[in-house]
């Protein structure tokens, strides 16, 4: 008589179609178990500082944001490396280098395996799968419009913070609204009933809209996807084997067209949800860009 296991059977199925939900399960879960961990770091970090005995003896989250680096690389330039803006730090540059070295190989995975918004926004959108609220689908033309606000917001909050030299964004940043825990430690409606009411916004509109923020206003998100049509890796469809099912499209957390696309959108955000729901094997794989291939190609021979 053999013995129940009470552990999880991760045994991997031979049917094909067993080890394609195998697959999904498997990747979904370890992308989730990496956001999580980043996610309970920077929580984390933010209990240590709002507890600290005194100012400046712990980072606050401020200067545990990559989009700080961006934001603050204008005045470490202009003064030779010696000042910052305020609320900011050297750490900054150094996760906006650590940023930009991952978008330049991976694209937009930062999105989809690190950031702790996104995160809270996939959580949202198992929330409205849980409690059955129908999702709120834009037609494709005023979606890929929308897209635009991420590098209309990106190119704002750069100039008012080069023209104030401070952390201009800061009081409205939703993720340093949410995580830096201001909310439970000094809860202050009078002063910052402004940056509340944008991070109800943005939640309740993930209730309805997956990904909203990430895929419409992120400034970060608007960065990557800029230097993401640089990045060595990108998700790739060989058209020949396709069959058109379109299976691919339905977890996409961006809502992207993957079904169409050869090369995948600089808006990717790496989850892989797509190349494993593909149900031909090859289809759709992570390779290398072809910006990156051009030069090793063989030049083809004129037709006679």
């Amino acid at each position: 008589m053999s013995t129940p296991n009470l552990f999880l059977d991760i045994k991997r199925p031979t049917a094909p179609a067993a080890e394609r939900r195998w697959r999904m399960t498997w990747t979904d879960r370890i992308r989730r178990i990496s956001q999580l961990a980043f996610t309970a770091f920077i929580l984390y970090a933010a209990v240590v500082h709002n507890t600290a005995g005194e100012d400046g003896t712990t980072a606050s989250i401020d200067a545990l944001c990559p989009m700080g680096g961006l934001e603050t690389l204008w005045r470490f330039i202009t003064t030779g490396g010696a000042q910052f803006i305020s609320k900011t730090h050297l750490s900054n540059i150094v996760l906006g280098i650590g940023l930009l070295i991952g978008v330049l190989i991976a694209g937009g995975a930062f999105c989809g395996w690190v950031c702790p918004f996104g995160a809270v926004q996939d959580l949202m959108n198992w929330i409205r799968t849980k409690l059955r609220i129908k999702e709120i689908k834009l037609p494709a033309n005023v979606d890929r419009v929308l897209r635009w606000g991420r590098f209309v917001t990106l190119a704002f909050i750069m100039y008012q913070t080069i023209a104030t030299v401070k952390l201009w964004f800061g009081d409205w940043d939703p993720y340093r609204t949410l995580f830096g825990l201001g909310w439970i430690f000094e809860f202050n409606p009078a002063e910052a009933w402004g940056a509340y009411l944008v991070v109800i916004v943005i939640l309740v509109a993930s209730l309805f809209v997956e990904r909203a923020w990430c895929r419409y206003l992120c400034p970060l998100g608007g960065a990557i996807s800029l230097l993401g049509n640089l990045s060595f890796l990108r998700i790739r469809r060989q058209g020949e084997g396709c069959k058109g099912c379109n299976v691919c499209e339905k977890p996409c957390p961006v809502k992207l067209p993957v079904a169409t696309a050869d090369t995948i959108s600089s808006d990717c955000i790496g989850c892989l949800a797509c190349v494993e729901a593909c149900p031909r094997h090859g289809v759709l794989e992570v390779q290398a860009a072809p910006i990156w291939l051009a030069p090793f190609r063989k030049p083809t021979a004129p037709k006679a």
